[in-house]
Protein backbone atom coordinates (compact mmCIF):
# COMPACT_ATOMS: atom_id res chain seq x y z
CA UNK A 1 0.00 0.00 0.00
CA UNK A 2 1.47 3.35 -1.09
CA UNK A 3 1.54 6.00 1.62
CA UNK A 4 0.86 9.73 1.45
CA UNK A 5 4.08 11.36 0.29
CA UNK A 6 4.41 15.10 0.95
CA UNK A 7 7.99 15.39 -0.31
CA UNK A 8 8.91 18.75 -1.88
CA UNK A 9 10.85 17.09 -4.70
CA UNK A 10 11.43 14.60 -6.05
CA UNK A 11 7.75 14.34 -5.36
CA UNK A 12 4.88 11.90 -5.66
CA UNK A 13 3.93 10.62 -9.12
CA UNK A 14 0.44 9.50 -10.07
CA UNK A 15 -0.08 5.83 -9.23
CA UNK A 16 -1.99 5.40 -12.48
CA UNK A 17 0.99 6.73 -14.42
CA UNK A 18 3.45 4.57 -12.51
CA UNK A 19 1.43 1.43 -13.22
CA UNK A 20 1.39 2.24 -16.92
CA UNK A 21 5.16 2.78 -16.89
CA UNK A 22 5.58 -0.47 -14.96
CA UNK A 23 3.78 -2.36 -17.71
CA UNK A 24 6.17 -0.94 -20.31
CA UNK A 25 9.45 -1.00 -18.41
CA UNK A 26 10.84 -4.21 -19.94
CA UNK A 27 9.61 -3.61 -23.46
CA UNK A 28 8.16 -0.47 -24.97
CA UNK A 29 5.75 -0.60 -27.90
CA UNK A 30 6.88 -4.03 -29.17
CA UNK A 31 10.37 -2.65 -29.77
CA UNK A 32 12.17 -5.50 -28.02
CA UNK A 33 13.75 -3.10 -25.54
CA UNK A 34 13.00 -0.69 -22.72
CA UNK A 35 12.43 2.98 -23.52
CA UNK A 36 15.56 3.58 -21.38
CA UNK A 37 17.64 1.50 -23.79
CA UNK A 38 16.68 2.93 -27.17
CA UNK A 39 18.32 5.69 -29.16
CA UNK A 40 16.85 9.11 -28.57
CA UNK A 41 17.02 9.60 -32.34
CA UNK A 42 15.07 6.46 -33.20
CA UNK A 43 11.67 6.80 -34.83
CA UNK A 44 9.97 5.26 -31.78
CA UNK A 45 11.54 7.62 -29.26
CA UNK A 46 11.20 10.66 -31.52
CA UNK A 47 7.44 10.09 -31.48
CA UNK A 48 7.49 9.78 -27.66
CA UNK A 49 9.31 13.11 -27.41
CA UNK A 50 7.15 14.86 -30.02
CA UNK A 51 3.90 13.70 -28.42
CA UNK A 52 5.02 14.87 -24.97
CA UNK A 53 5.92 18.29 -26.31
CA UNK A 54 2.64 18.56 -28.21
CA UNK A 55 0.63 17.60 -25.12
CA UNK A 56 2.43 20.12 -22.92
CA UNK A 57 1.80 22.84 -25.51
CA UNK A 58 -1.89 21.91 -25.51
CA UNK A 59 -2.11 21.85 -21.71
CA UNK A 60 -0.58 25.30 -21.32
CA UNK A 61 -1.97 26.70 -24.58
CA UNK A 62 1.54 27.76 -25.56
CA UNK A 63 1.36 30.26 -28.48
CA UNK A 64 3.09 29.56 -31.80
CA UNK A 65 5.71 32.25 -31.21
CA UNK A 66 7.16 30.26 -28.29
CA UNK A 67 9.25 27.12 -28.21
CA UNK A 68 9.22 24.46 -25.51
CA UNK A 69 12.59 22.94 -24.65
CA UNK A 70 13.26 19.74 -22.69
CA UNK A 71 16.68 20.29 -21.09
CA UNK A 72 18.97 18.99 -18.36
CA UNK A 73 20.67 20.65 -15.42
CA UNK A 74 17.64 21.45 -13.31
CA UNK A 75 16.21 24.89 -12.65
CA UNK A 76 19.52 25.67 -10.93
CA UNK A 77 21.29 25.54 -14.29
CA UNK A 78 18.90 28.21 -15.57
CA UNK A 79 20.09 30.55 -12.80
CA UNK A 80 23.31 30.99 -14.81
CA UNK A 81 22.15 30.13 -18.34
CA UNK A 82 19.68 33.04 -18.41
CA UNK A 83 22.18 35.80 -17.51
CA UNK A 84 24.83 34.23 -19.75
CA UNK A 85 22.47 34.50 -22.70
CA UNK A 86 21.34 38.07 -22.05
CA UNK A 87 24.10 39.93 -20.23
CA UNK A 88 25.33 41.39 -23.55
CA UNK A 89 22.09 43.38 -23.83
CA UNK A 90 22.74 45.27 -20.61
CA UNK A 91 24.95 44.98 -17.56
CA UNK A 92 22.00 44.57 -15.25
CA UNK A 93 18.66 42.86 -14.66
CA UNK A 94 16.10 43.11 -11.87
CA UNK A 95 15.48 40.29 -9.39
CA UNK A 96 12.67 39.98 -6.86
CA UNK A 97 13.94 37.71 -4.10
CA UNK A 98 11.11 36.38 -1.95
CA UNK A 99 12.80 33.25 -0.62
CA UNK A 100 15.58 30.73 -0.98
CA UNK A 101 15.29 29.87 -4.68
CA UNK A 102 14.98 33.39 -6.02
CA UNK A 103 17.88 34.38 -3.75
CA UNK A 104 19.99 31.60 -5.25
CA UNK A 105 19.07 32.76 -8.74
CA UNK A 106 20.22 36.28 -7.87
CA UNK A 107 23.44 34.97 -6.33
CA UNK A 108 24.34 32.98 -9.44
CA UNK A 109 23.51 35.90 -11.73
CA UNK A 110 25.77 38.13 -9.62
CA UNK A 111 28.74 36.03 -10.72
CA UNK A 112 28.01 36.90 -14.35
CA UNK A 113 26.91 40.54 -14.39
CA UNK A 114 25.43 43.17 -12.03
CA UNK A 115 21.80 42.36 -11.27
CA UNK A 116 19.80 44.44 -8.81
CA UNK A 117 17.48 43.18 -6.09
CA UNK A 118 14.53 45.53 -6.38
CA UNK A 119 12.95 43.58 -3.52
CA UNK A 120 14.58 41.33 -0.95
CA UNK A 121 12.81 39.47 1.82
CA UNK A 122 14.55 39.58 5.14
CA UNK A 123 16.34 36.36 6.05
CA UNK A 124 14.04 33.91 7.83
CA UNK A 125 11.14 36.38 7.55
CA UNK A 126 9.80 35.36 4.13
CA UNK A 127 6.14 35.57 5.06
CA UNK A 128 4.68 38.00 2.53
CA UNK A 129 5.34 38.63 -1.14
CA UNK A 130 5.42 42.14 -2.59
CA UNK A 131 3.20 43.61 -5.27
CA UNK A 132 5.77 43.66 -8.04
CA UNK A 133 3.76 46.24 -9.99
CA UNK A 134 4.52 48.73 -7.22
CA UNK A 135 8.29 48.18 -7.35
CA UNK A 136 10.63 50.50 -9.22
CA UNK A 137 12.19 48.86 -12.28
CA UNK A 138 15.86 49.66 -12.74
CA UNK A 139 16.96 51.72 -15.68
CA UNK A 140 18.33 49.55 -18.51
CA UNK A 141 17.32 46.29 -16.82
CA UNK A 142 17.49 43.47 -19.38
CA UNK A 143 14.71 41.50 -17.73
CA UNK A 144 12.85 40.99 -14.47
CA UNK A 145 13.23 37.62 -12.75
CA UNK A 146 10.97 36.29 -10.01
CA UNK A 147 9.75 33.03 -8.48
CA UNK A 148 5.93 32.82 -8.30
CA UNK A 149 6.10 30.07 -5.68
CA UNK A 150 8.90 29.63 -3.16
CA UNK A 151 9.01 25.91 -2.40
CA UNK A 152 10.89 26.21 0.90
CA UNK A 153 9.08 29.13 2.52
CA UNK A 154 5.62 28.55 1.03
CA UNK A 155 5.37 32.15 -0.21
CA UNK A 156 3.54 32.76 -3.49
CA UNK A 157 2.93 35.62 -5.89
CA UNK A 158 -0.46 34.88 -7.39
CA UNK A 159 -0.81 37.71 -9.90
CA UNK A 160 1.47 37.90 -12.93
CA UNK A 161 3.43 41.18 -12.81
CA UNK A 162 2.67 43.81 -15.44
CA UNK A 163 6.08 45.12 -16.49
CA UNK A 164 7.46 46.68 -19.66
CA UNK A 165 10.61 44.56 -19.79
CA UNK A 166 11.03 40.83 -20.48
CA UNK A 167 9.56 38.80 -17.63
CA UNK A 168 11.26 35.56 -16.53
CA UNK A 169 9.81 33.15 -13.97
CA UNK A 170 11.07 30.11 -12.10
CA UNK A 171 7.88 28.06 -11.94
CA UNK A 172 9.42 24.82 -10.72
CA UNK A 173 6.87 24.18 -7.97
CA UNK A 174 3.77 25.76 -9.49
CA UNK A 175 3.80 24.93 -13.21
CA UNK A 176 0.73 22.96 -14.38
CA UNK A 177 -1.12 23.72 -11.14
CA UNK A 178 -3.48 26.12 -12.92
CA UNK A 179 -4.00 27.84 -16.29
CA UNK A 180 -1.25 30.24 -17.28
CA UNK A 181 -1.04 33.13 -19.75
CA UNK A 182 2.28 32.26 -21.38
CA UNK A 183 2.16 35.43 -23.50
CA UNK A 184 3.06 37.53 -20.47
CA UNK A 185 6.49 35.91 -20.14
CA UNK A 186 9.69 35.84 -22.14
CA UNK A 187 10.97 32.72 -20.35
CA UNK A 188 9.27 30.26 -18.04
CA UNK A 189 11.43 27.48 -16.62
CA UNK A 190 10.74 24.63 -14.26
CA UNK A 191 12.44 21.58 -12.85
CA UNK A 192 10.25 18.54 -13.52
CA UNK A 193 10.47 16.79 -10.16
CA UNK A 194 7.47 18.44 -8.52
CA UNK A 195 4.49 18.63 -10.88
CA UNK A 196 5.80 16.95 -14.03
CA UNK A 197 7.67 13.74 -13.25
CA UNK A 198 11.02 12.38 -12.13
CA UNK A 199 14.14 14.47 -11.60
CA UNK A 200 16.53 15.02 -14.49
CA UNK A 201 14.35 17.09 -16.81
CA UNK A 202 13.90 20.85 -17.02
CA UNK A 203 11.21 22.54 -19.07
CA UNK A 204 11.99 25.91 -20.67
CA UNK A 205 9.21 27.83 -22.47
CA UNK A 206 10.78 30.69 -24.37
CA UNK A 207 9.59 33.43 -26.67
CA UNK A 208 11.27 32.81 -30.03
CA UNK A 209 12.06 36.47 -30.67
CA UNK A 210 13.64 36.80 -27.23
CA UNK A 211 15.52 33.54 -27.80
CA UNK A 212 17.14 34.94 -30.93
CA UNK A 213 18.52 37.85 -28.87
CA UNK A 214 20.71 35.44 -26.91
CA UNK A 215 24.48 35.73 -26.82
CA UNK A 216 25.88 34.10 -29.97
CA UNK A 217 29.37 33.80 -28.48
CA UNK A 218 28.46 31.11 -25.99
CA UNK A 219 29.22 27.40 -26.38
CA UNK A 220 26.31 25.72 -28.16
CA UNK A 221 25.24 23.78 -25.07
CA UNK A 222 24.48 27.09 -23.33
CA UNK A 223 22.47 28.64 -26.18
CA UNK A 224 18.70 28.34 -26.19
CA UNK A 225 18.69 28.82 -29.96
CA UNK A 226 20.87 25.75 -30.51
CA UNK A 227 18.69 23.58 -28.28
CA UNK A 228 15.67 24.81 -30.23
CA UNK A 229 17.26 24.04 -33.62
CA UNK A 230 17.98 20.48 -32.50
CA UNK A 231 14.52 19.90 -30.99
CA UNK A 232 16.08 19.62 -27.51
CA UNK A 233 18.41 16.88 -28.73
CA UNK A 234 21.65 18.82 -29.07
CA UNK A 235 23.06 16.08 -26.86
CA UNK A 236 21.41 12.98 -25.39
CA UNK A 237 18.40 14.22 -23.41
CA UNK A 238 17.08 12.68 -20.17
CA UNK A 239 15.06 10.16 -22.15
CA UNK A 240 13.29 8.34 -19.31
CA UNK A 241 12.26 11.56 -17.56
CA UNK A 242 10.96 12.95 -20.86
CA UNK A 243 9.03 9.74 -21.56
CA UNK A 244 7.45 9.70 -18.09
CA UNK A 245 6.59 13.40 -18.28
CA UNK A 246 4.67 12.61 -21.45
CA UNK A 247 2.65 10.04 -19.52
CA UNK A 248 1.80 12.67 -16.90
CA UNK A 249 0.69 15.15 -19.56
CA UNK A 250 -1.69 12.60 -21.09
CA UNK A 251 -3.01 11.72 -17.63
CA UNK A 252 -3.71 15.39 -16.93
CA UNK A 253 -5.46 15.91 -20.25
CA UNK A 254 -7.63 12.84 -19.63
CA UNK A 255 -8.74 14.18 -16.23
CA UNK A 256 -9.74 17.57 -17.60
CA UNK A 257 -6.58 19.63 -18.04
CA UNK A 258 -5.51 22.64 -16.02
CA UNK A 259 -9.04 23.85 -15.25
CA UNK A 260 -9.68 20.59 -13.42
CA UNK A 261 -6.38 20.66 -11.57
CA UNK A 262 -6.79 24.30 -10.56
CA UNK A 263 -10.06 23.41 -8.80
CA UNK A 264 -8.51 20.37 -7.13
CA UNK A 265 -5.41 22.26 -6.01
CA UNK A 266 -7.35 25.17 -4.54
CA UNK A 267 -9.72 22.78 -2.80
CA UNK A 268 -7.05 20.71 -1.06
CA UNK A 269 -5.02 23.81 -0.15
CA UNK A 270 -8.12 25.47 1.30
CA UNK A 271 -8.99 22.40 3.34
CA UNK A 272 -5.49 22.20 4.77
CA UNK A 273 -5.15 25.91 5.57
CA UNK A 274 -8.60 25.99 7.18
CA UNK A 275 -7.73 23.02 9.33
CA UNK A 276 -4.41 24.59 10.41
CA UNK A 277 -5.95 28.01 11.14
CA UNK A 278 -8.79 26.58 13.22
CA UNK A 279 -6.84 23.90 15.05
CA UNK A 280 -5.31 25.85 17.93
CA UNK A 281 -2.43 23.40 17.60
CA UNK A 282 -0.85 24.15 14.19
CA UNK A 283 0.33 27.54 12.92
CA UNK A 284 0.99 28.70 9.36
CA UNK A 285 3.16 31.85 9.45
CA UNK A 286 2.50 33.07 5.89
CA UNK A 287 0.33 36.11 5.22
CA UNK A 288 -2.99 34.90 3.79
CA UNK A 289 -2.45 36.94 0.60
CA UNK A 290 0.83 35.14 -0.11
CA UNK A 291 0.04 31.54 0.77
CA UNK A 292 1.19 28.89 -1.67
CA UNK A 293 -1.30 26.32 -2.95
CA UNK A 294 1.58 23.87 -3.49
CA UNK A 295 3.80 24.09 -0.39
CA UNK A 296 2.26 24.57 3.05
CA UNK A 297 4.73 25.19 5.88
CA UNK A 298 3.53 24.98 9.46
CA UNK A 299 4.78 24.77 13.03
CA UNK A 300 3.22 23.59 16.26
CA UNK A 301 1.99 25.85 19.03
CA UNK A 302 4.23 23.74 21.26
CA UNK A 303 7.50 23.45 19.32
CA UNK A 304 8.73 20.75 21.72
CA UNK A 305 6.28 18.34 20.08
CA UNK A 306 7.50 18.78 16.50
CA UNK A 307 9.97 15.89 16.50
CA UNK A 308 7.32 13.58 17.92
CA UNK A 309 4.77 14.82 15.39
CA UNK A 310 7.05 14.05 12.42
CA UNK A 311 7.85 10.58 13.79
CA UNK A 312 4.24 9.66 14.50
CA UNK A 313 3.07 11.10 11.16
CA UNK A 314 5.53 8.81 9.37
CA UNK A 315 4.37 5.82 11.42
CA UNK A 316 0.83 6.54 10.25
CA UNK A 317 1.65 6.78 6.54
CA UNK A 318 2.25 10.54 6.17
CA UNK A 319 5.75 10.83 4.76
CA UNK A 320 8.25 13.68 4.34
CA UNK A 321 6.50 16.30 6.46
CA UNK A 322 9.71 17.61 7.99
CA UNK A 323 10.38 21.21 7.01
CA UNK A 324 13.39 22.29 4.99
CA UNK A 325 16.58 22.51 7.02
CA UNK A 326 16.78 26.28 6.38
CA UNK A 327 13.43 27.08 8.00
CA UNK A 328 12.63 24.07 10.19
CA UNK A 329 9.13 23.16 11.31
CA UNK A 330 6.98 21.09 8.99
CA UNK A 331 5.92 21.38 5.37
CA UNK A 332 3.28 19.59 3.31
CA UNK A 333 3.94 19.77 -0.43
CA UNK A 334 0.59 19.08 -2.06
CA UNK A 335 1.45 18.99 -5.75
CA UNK A 336 -0.92 18.08 -8.56
CA UNK A 337 -0.26 14.34 -8.42
CA UNK A 338 -1.62 14.16 -4.88
CA UNK A 339 -5.02 14.53 -6.55
CA UNK A 340 -6.32 10.96 -6.16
Amino acid sequence: MRKWNFCAGPAVISEEVLKEVQSEILEFNKSGMSVMEMSHRSDIYTKVAFDAKKDLINLLKVPNDYDVLFLQGGATHQFSMIPLNYKHMSDTADYVTTGSWSSKAFYEASKIFNPIEIFRSEQNVSTKAPNIDELEISKNATYLHYCPNETIEGVAIHETPKVDIPLIADMSSVILSQPLDVNKFSIIYAGAQKNIGPAGLTIVIINKEFMQMGNENLPNILKYSEHSKSNSMLNTPPTFSWYLAGKVFKWMIKLGGLDYFEKQNKLKASLLYNFIDNSGFYINPIDTSSRSIMNVPFVLENSMLEKKFISEASDNGFLNLKGHRLVGGMRASIYIMLCR
